[in-house]
């Protein structure tokens, strides 16, 4: 869509059909929703001054650039938002070339910029990095790198700071935005190349003097940060004023150095039910316009919501428990904790490599830490796993959510690697739960338990619910059913699937074990369950490579067992596409279904 010769009204009614477009399509297909409404004038403003086509446009989590699909050739597909096959819910190359990075993960946009300013320089290019970062992921120190780097070789790069909920500018109001509005004033930036010039051909007292009075100025703005670390700031500026955005972001490309434009901007604009800091209104399902309220509520209780109710009452009777989670209380569970107990549970913002090193001293302390953190944010923290935890062999308990196939946030999100990266980490041990009551013992056996520990368990609820289990022993299995000749050997949620595919056999009658641990394997029940079962079918929500099979594959080839068959329904080497989970499940050919009818073709042969 050429926008670049749309009057300032013309914009602000596209904008308004943008929002529309964004707030009719969430609302079918659920997404990001409070941020990407709130950045449709920025997004706006970029495509007006810059050329999409050759300006890498880098967003950071790339959550809120549906106006900038919206605006590259994707109107009449946007309806197919997050749903299998259709238009991804972040920034995806192989979905158009308009989208110069896949993103999905918080604070990486910055050093993507510097890379690509350095690649443009080499190339001897005119063209120019933009990069769109919310204020949240500026608690990330992977941004303060880039910024230092950035700062020092002065590569032409405009940074879009949108501050929409932590408030950079708040403590100094008004006169803030005062200052603020004349710098970003082309007069302004004149009158400082002007003076810079002159400083140089003055004598070293004079210079000194107009420094320290031009220090003194930039005290009461908050572009301090920025200008010490030798980047340009100009702001703040309303985000959702077109003329003055347009306006500032002419400045910053025409300075040809590093820039920080802030820009204030109000989450779930357009739409006041969802209007300001509401994390509910981030990432929503389905929804009623009208009022708000979702359109369909799941009947059984989350894995999350398990995990943070039984949690909050061990930790009412236990002092010794602690916990933290990096920017995700309300999607940990943690949220309730925080709340109730603010010196013993903590949110340190996108941060989980501090996240996983801060538990650590509270482990050596005698505290009992829980690490509340999603399976694919988790693995930002990895060496700190290694180095600040399991190398100490510390009793900090992993919790981690959203392990499996998370549906429409895709290849960014999916929990498939946990397993593999965690297993193997020496020192570190792996359990998981299969329904509440076992979720419930597994974080009671953890409490108690004073070495690394890592919990995995799906996003949303478990697929059963059937079964009593007995109290989790370190490295103990359980078997849950006997059955004939055929083994089902089931890891956390992997058990359900089993369950679930059982139910499903018309002639078979499988044996279902609840592996529990897959580090330690229940070395001795696996070594005589071999005695009587020839064929193992591995059900479990994680990759294949280095997977549960794998583990199990390792024992047997240790302990010298040769005559077991054995076929895994793990993950494909491959990344995740997004789309409603069932959708996933169906072309990764895991669901009970499709795993019944191969096992009866199977058994037949």
């Amino acid at each position: 869509m050429d926008i670049k010769n749309y009057s300032i009204n013309e914009l602000e009614e596209l904008a308004k059909k943008i929002r529309e477009k964004i707030l009719t399509t969430v609302s079918k297909n659920g997404g990001h929703l409070s941020s990407t409404l709130g950045a449709v004038e920025l997004i706006i403003a970029m495509h007006y001054v810059f050329d999409a086509k050759k300006d890498p446009f880098i967003f950071d989590v790339s959550h809120q650039a549906y106006a900038h699909k919206l605006l590259t050739n994707r109107w009449d597909e946007f309806d197919t938002l997050r749903q299998f096959g259709g238009i991804c819910g972040y920034t995806d190359p192989k979905e158009s070339e308009f989208d110069y990075y896949k993103a999905g993960h918080s604070s990486t946009s910055i050093s993507l910029a510097v890379g690509a300013a350095k690649a443009i320089k080499l190339k001897n290019e005119n063209r120019t990095p933009v990069a769109l970062i919310g204020d949240g992921a500026m608690s990330a120190g992977m941004v303060y790198e880039a910024l230092n780097e950035l700062g020092d070789r002065k590569y032409p790069v405009v940074i879009i700071l949108n501050d929409n909920e932590m408030s950079i500018a708040k403590p100094i109001g008004a006169v803030s935005r005062y200052l603020s509005k004349g710098m970003a004033s082309p007069f302004y930036q004149k009158l400082k190349s002007k003076v810079e010039s002159i400083l140089e051909h003055m004598p070293q007292s004079a210079t000194y003097l107009a420094k320290r009075f031009e220090e003194s100025f930039r005290l009461i703005t908050p572009g301090l940060l920025f200008e010490e670390l030798g980047i340009e700031y100009i702001g703040p500026v309303d985000g959702h004023d077109l003329e003055s955005l347009i306006e500032t972001l002419k400045i910053a490309k025409e300075l040809k150095k590093p820039v920080v434009v802030h820009t204030q901007t109000t989450k779930g604009k357009g739409y006041k039910i969802a209007e300001g800091p509401h994390e509910h209104w981030h990432g929503v399902g389905p929804f009623d316009i009208k009022t708000g309220k979702p359109l369909k509520k799941s009947s059984k209780k989350s894995a999350t919501a398990i995990f943070s109710e039984h949690l909050l009452k061990r930790a009412t009777q236990n002092s010794k428990i602690v916990g933290v989670t990096a920017a995700m209380p309300s999607g940990t569970g943690l949220g309730a904790l925080i709340e109730k107990f603010p010196d013993r549970f903590w949110d340190v913002a996108i941060a989980e490599q501090h996240a996983v090193t801060s538990m650590g001293p509270l482990a050596k302390e005698g505290f009992k830490p829980f690490c509340a953190i999603y399976s694919t944010f988790l693995q930002r923290g990895y060496d700190q796993i290694i180095h600040d935890i399991a190398l100490m062999d510390l009793g900090v308990v992993f919790a981690i959510d959203r392990a499996g196939v998370v549906g429409e946030d895709g290849e960014t999100h999916q929990g498939a690697f946990d397993i593999s990266y965690l297993r193997v980490i020496p020192n570190m041990h792996l359990a998981a739960p299969f329904n509440e009551n076992s979720f419930k013992k597994l974080i009671d056996f953890a409490i108690e338990f004073n070495r690394p520990l890592a919990i995995r368990y799906p996003r949303g609820s478990f697929m059963s619910d059937d079964f009593e289990v007995p109290d989790f022993e370190l490295g103990k299995s359980h078997l849950l059913e006997d059955g004939e000749d055929i083994l089902f050997i089931g890891y956390g949620n992997g058990v359900g699937r089993a369950i679930e595919t059982k139910k499903l056999l018309k002639k078979l009658n499988p044996a279902i074990l609840d592996l529990r641990f897959v580090k330690p394997l229940d070395k001795d029940a696996l070594i005589n369950l071999a005695k009587k079962y020839k064929k193992w079918y591995i059900f479990s929500d994680g990759a294949y490579l280095g997977g549960v099979a794998s583990a199990i594959l390792e024992l047997l080839e240790k302990e010298n067992i040769k005559d077991i068959k054995l076929e895994s329904f793990e993950y494909k080497d491959i990344f995740i596409p997004h789309g409603k989970t069932i959708d996933v499940e169906e072309f990764l050919e895991i669901t009970p279904a499709q795993i019944a009818k191969k096992i009866e073709n199977s058994e037949r042969i």
